[in-house]
């Protein structure tokens, strides 16, 4: 395991353990998109929930490999289910957002692949 894929999870843990607080406390940056996008306001715990989840999985992942990989593989879908949210709500200038947590997730899952 390299110094590098360490802290890119750190960091990816981080940064979508973040999303998925702002989504528990419901935060208006967050939230104001799913009412937009038409999310019903039942869904939000579970997907707030999903977001920790992912992020505790990432990190776990440093000591147990495969629950790594299996928390990234969920929070890639996650985050490629949000983008066709965005795209299905006709929200082009938010498509960027949910690839913004993607992007490092996909990163530490290769470099975790790769080690």
């Amino acid at each position: 395991m390299s110094t590098a894929h360490v802290v890119l999870t750190v960091f990816s843990a981080l940064w979508v353990g973040f999303s998925g607080v702002s989504l528990a406390r419901r935060a208006d940056f967050v939230t104001q998109p799913l009412v937009d996008y038409g999310v019903p306001r039942a869904w939000w715990p579970w997907l707030a929930l999903a977001k920790l989840a992912g992020a505790a999985g990432l990190l776990l992942g440093l000591a147990v490999p495969a629950l790594g990989v299996a928390a990234a593989i969920g929070l890639i879908l996650y985050f490629l289910g949000a983008v066709v949210a965005n795209l299905r709500a006709r929200s082009y200038k938010t498509v960027p957002f949910p690839l913004l947590y993607l992007t490092p997730v996909a990163v530490t899952l290769g470099l975790g692949l790769a080690a």
